[in-house]
């Protein structure tokens, strides 16, 4: 397989890398972390791939230097990591912890040194455990403790701190954690998830607030939208399409970004639409203007109708709304499952910029693709269909810009192979290959195009020396 070329993309636009801190941190239980719903999550019985554990993942919190050193050889202009809200604050209120305090300035100073601009995600699905045993984001004093800790974080980090993002994929933690049950905390539920997305939401409008009074710089939230297509112009699957993008995509945007509730949400959820963990003013909280929006792209769906799993809607979980999901591209999948379908990445995001006139600058936080990684026997890890993946994404989202969207950089997911959440260790999405048994680090070919690619982007872009 040849290599592909360097997309081009327009001056001033920006190259990072990602990460998460569950996913890659370990020391679950040291310098008095707290646990999280993902320690005990992933501590029971059957619900990881193998019984995977986050306690060691990449043990990015002892050798989180060599991971810096890293970042600066590949040349990024940013490095987008999450803070572990028990790490700073076990109970997730309450006492703080000076040592892991510590460690996230030791790691933003490291960036600083480095010459990577640190990207901080307060929220990457880690709630504390403490938090959940009172009722998580089913109870608005999960916001109201998320903005709490927004606020330290702030306090501690915000000089150094170039780019705040309050959430990361609150879909996944409303409804793949409360109601699928495959994610922390593992519930199936209808009310509780819905109540849950709100109070996210909620979370992310008070956070916002918190990190304004600290005169933090860019804040944002990331967001995984959906490209989401019927499977045929029928009315039944016309209408599926509709509550597939009332659950997956506006119940996110339309308060955001339109201050209201997505107008399907009834013929979505029925009578568990409208709950009463909605209060005044929560919308016109919500909407607090934002910096930018991240958003998370990996592959489109296609959507059937199907029978509501129970016909009761008390009965049901968010998410059993009468959509199936098929798979009719024909193309490449990663690892994952996923089909590859670049172009979806450009619909997406000129389908968003139509949308919501109002809509701040877009990064896009994540995107990558997880593929069959091994050493080989010449040490290198050869990954062509990664390079292409990314190839052909970033010239998606040169085809947004070029349309008019705005879009202001790109942060590669991820890093580092890591624990992929319910997945375990079996799927790789690094740029750098991490050997679990002895934690070597060995750069993929995919990091050395992903080099090569920001170091032309600099030399076509720069202005010349006058």
């Amino acid at each position: 397989m040849s290599t592909p070329p360097f997309p081009k993309l327009p001056a001033g636009f920006r190259f990072g890398a990602a990460t998460s801190a569950y996913q890659i941190e370990g020391a679950h239980d040291e310098d008095g972390r707290g646990p999280s719903v993902w320690d005990t999550f992933s501590h029971t019985p059957g619900r990881t791939h193998a019984g995977a554990t986050g306690d060691v993942a990449a043990d990015h919190y002892h050798r989180h230097r060599e991971d810096v050193a890293l970042l600066r050889e590949l040349g990024v202009d940013s490095y987008r990591f999450s803070i572990a809200w028990s790490r700073l604050l076990p109970e997730g209120v309450g006492p703080v912890n000076p040592k892991g305090l510590d460690f996230y300035d030791r790691l933003i100073d490291d960036l600083l040194a480095a010459g990577v601009a640190p990207a901080v995600t307060l929220y990457h699905w880690d709630l504390p455990q403490a938090l959940e045993d009172r009722g998580g984001w089913r109870v608005r004093e999960t916001a109201e403790a998320f903005a709490a800790y927004a606020a330290l974080a702030a306090e501690r980090y915000g000089d150094r701190v170039e780019r705040w993002i309050t959430l990361n994929e609150p879909y996944c933690s409303a409804f793949v954690g409360y109601a699928e049950g495959r994610h922390a905390p593992g519930a199936r539920e209808g009310r509780g998830a819905l109540a849950a997305a709100h109070h996210l939401l909620v979370g992310h409008g008070l956070a916002v607030g918190a990190l304004r009074a600290s005169g933090a710089r860019e804040i944002g939230i990331t967001l995984n939208l959906d490209r989401i297509h019927a499977a045929s112009d029928r009315p039944e699957d016309r209408a599926a399409l509709r509550r597939a993008e009332t659950l997956h995509n506006e119940i996110w945007t339309e308060p955001l970004f339109a201050g209201r509730h997505p107008r399907d949400e009834t013929e979505t959820w029925a009578g568990l639409a409208d709950g009463p963990w909605r209060r005044p003013g929560d919308l016109e909280l919500i909407g607090a203007p934002l910096d930018f929006v991240g958003l998370n792209f990996y592959r489109p769906l296609t959507v059937a109708a199907a029978p509501h799993q129970a016909a009761d809607p008390e009965q049901r979980t968010a998410v059993d709304i009468g959509v199936t999901e098929l798979d009719p591209y024909g193309t490449r999948h990663t690892t994952m499952g996923w089909p590859v379908v670049p172009s979806a990445f450009t619909e997406l995001l000129r389908d968003l910029h139509a949308r919501y006139p109002q809509l701040p600058p877009i990064w896009i936080t994540e995107n990558g693709s997880a593929e069959a990684d091994t050493v080989s026997p010449d040490g290198r890890v050869h990954d062509p269909d990664r390079i292409a993946y990314l190839a052909d994404h970033l010239a998606a989202v040169a085809d947004a810009v070029a349309a008019g969207v705005d879009v202001r950089g790109y942060y590669a997911w991820s890093l580092l192979d890591n624990f992929e959440w319910a997945r375990g260790y079996d799927q790789r999405f690094g740029l750098v290959h991490v050997d679990y048994a002895t934690l070597t680090r060995t750069p993929k070919d995919s990091y050395h195009w992903y080099r090569g690619l920001i170091t032309a982007h600099r030399a076509g872009t720069e202005e010349p020396a006058r």
